[in-house]
């Protein structure tokens, strides 16, 4: 008997042990005239999205979380091929028979049964408009001289849900086919050295499309309090900083 405690005990330890151990993700909440928009920010560049009883997966990456765990996605989007941003364990622990992946045509390579979306491409699904972005370097590059990401092989997203619009960057610099673009509710741009932008980079970018909110994503050791301080007099642009390190 006291060997029956003894091992009802242990388990007990250990359970309590994992649920305190379960992360905690950082999560906002954007109003949309159709309703919530709920962001969860696993880190670096990951992250879902809940509206409307559908749930998005951006870059899911299995380092930053088991996906067993968390809701199953009804679209996986997914920027590029880097081992970063696709992961095919974290896609299939996602997926359910009618899960959407949309990515662009170099994850065909991992993905090949999936919907390559090309640069100005776009769909709908469940009514949020998906439209593909270019996300490339032009100074940033390899010793060889080669982009970290070369023109036309990676996507940003832009979303339209309800009446909000937001910019998922991808892995890019600050090009011109972002400084055209308006009325951006939610930007994430990335600002890590030396793959994507510095922080005068994003803090171009911002000043130029000013998004109402503007999340640096994807910033590993960059110092985000300097793009705070870049921006610190653009009342317009609110800086939100969360764990996407």
């Amino acid at each position: 008997m006291k060997l029956i405690f003894a091992c009802l005990a242990a388990f007990s330890c250990v359970c309590n042990m994992a649920v305190f151990s379960a992360p905690v993700f950082d999560t906002d909440i954007i109003r949309s005239d159709a309703g919530d928009i709920k962001l969860t920010f696993l880190g670096h560049g990951t992250l879902f999205i809940e509206f409307a009883g559908n749930v998005i997966h951006i870059d899911p990456w299995t380092k930053l979380a088991d996906y067993k765990t968390l809701p199953k996605a009804d679209l996986v989007l997914i920027t590029h091929e880097h081992g970063d941003h696709l992961d095919a364990t974290a896609v299939a622990d996602l997926r359910k028979d009618s899960t959407i992946i949309l990515c662009s045509e170099a994850c065909l390579k991992v993905l090949p049964k999936e919907k390559a979306l090309k640069n100005g491409e776009s769909m709908e699904a469940f009514g949020i408009k998906i439209q593909a972005l270019p996300a490339y370097n032009i100074i940033h590059k390899r010793d060889n001289g080669e982009p970290f990401h070369p023109k036309g092989s990676g996507n940003g997203y832009l979303l339209t849900i309800g009446n909000k619009r937001i910019l998922i960057g991808g892995d890019t610099e600050n090009i011109d086919e972002l400084k055209v673009l308006k009325d951006i509710d939610v930007a994430f741009l990335p600002m890590n050295l030396p793959y994507t932008m510095t922080p005068e980079m994003v803090t171009g970018l911002a000043l130029t499309m000013k998004p109402k909110i503007l999340y640096p994503y994807h910033f590993g050791d960059t110092d985000t309090g300097k793009l705070i301080e870049l921006l610190k007099n653009e009342s317009a642009i609110e800086v939100r900083i969360r764990k996407m390190n």
